[in-house]
């Protein structure tokens, strides 16, 4: 799976670590940014471009890491066609994709440790949007307010 991954200084070790795991499960990841840690960077100057490419389809699904994992996810709901959470449970990680479509995981590097975000990562990647017809209502809805 193409996987686009973006953390600003909040979550860049956290990113570092999902990107070495990602890599080792055959994934194909995007590293949109930061490339080196720097405490006085912006969350939207990496999860943006990151959200960018989630609508367009350059990758199929994104992980976004700041430090609380709040502000990745209101900057990436920001750009139409992205379906952004904080996610900080089992649960939550698949059904997210099941029933809402997400395709963009938040997480707090501050907040979430690595072995935790491994698992939500493998509960996020390995699920599928169910298709239920209440379910594509339901998006049909989010949908509209984007346009």
């Amino acid at each position: 799976m193409k996987i686009g991954i973006a953390a600003d200084h909040g979550g860049f070790a956290l990113k570092e670590v999902i990107k070495t795991f990602l890599q080792s499960r055959q994934h194909e990841v995007t590293d949109f940014g930061a490339t080196a840690y720097n405490d006085q960077d912006d969350y939207p100057d990496f999860v943006v471009p990151l959200a960018r490419a989630i609508a367009s389809g350059e990758v199929t699904r994104g992980i976004a890491v700041c430090g609380s994992g709040v502000g990745a996810s209101i900057a990436a709901n920001k750009v139409a066609g992205v379906r952004a959470a904080l996610i900080n449970d089992h649960f939550s990680a698949h059904q997210g994709v099941e029933d809402d479509d997400m395709n963009l995981l938040c997480l707090g590097g501050r907040v979430t440790g690595p072995e935790a975000a491994k698992e939500l990562i493998i509960a996020f990647l390995n699920a599928k949007f169910t298709d239920a017809e209440r379910h594509k209502r339901r998006l049909a809805k989010v949908k509209q307010l984007e346009s």
